[in-house]
């Protein structure tokens, strides 16, 4: 009986990897981008367009929701205290101190169907915690939440290289 009932459940869609990589990877980062601090400043409960910088992580906890193409980010760091080898802005003072009021985004991406893509973003797009991207879309921020967070709808991503 109650495989008849799991039977009956809707499947997840299939995702078309290349077809979704190919739409939303931009291979050149695109203008004008801005930190976390200065989107927040511009943005209101009215979705505008924007193109935010930032490193995708969270403050102590996995930024990645499973089979989910969405993540958070957080600023990237101004100066290089953070780009030492080794470093764990998760275990550092310095850094718990730093994010502790700066915002954090919500990134999703969004299918033909106007619903979140059912795919890992670490596997859609083959990025990782601690990576700088550069993210298109459009954004909200309302300051009346407890917490900091821009939520931004995205249509393209742009994974910036390492520095060497």
């Amino acid at each position: 009986m109650a495989l008849a009932c799991c039977a009956a459940l809707p499947a997840v869609a299939e995702v078309d990897v290349a077809n979704v990589r190919e739409s939303l990877v931009l291979a050149e980062e695109p203008a004008g981008a801005v930190t976390l601090a200065a989107a927040k400043g511009k943005l209101t409960t009215t979705p505008q367009p924007v193109v935010i910088a930032g490193r995708i992580g969270a403050k102590g906890i996995d930024p990645f929701l499973a089979d989910k193409a969405s993540f958070s980010l957080l600023e990237i760091p101004t100066d290089d205290h953070a780009a030492k080898p080794g470093h764990k802005p998760d275990d550092c003072p310095f850094c718990k101190k730093r994010a502790a009021n700066s915002p954090v985004a919500a990134v999703r991406f969004l299918g033909g169907d106007g619903k979140e893509i059912p795919m890992d973003a670490r596997k859609l797009f083959g990025i990782q915690a601690g990576q700088d991207v550069v993210i298109r879309g459009s954004g909200v921020f309302d300051p009346k939440l407890g917490v900091p967070i821009l939520q931004i709808t995205a249509d393209g991503i742009h994974v910036r290289k390492p520095a060497k």
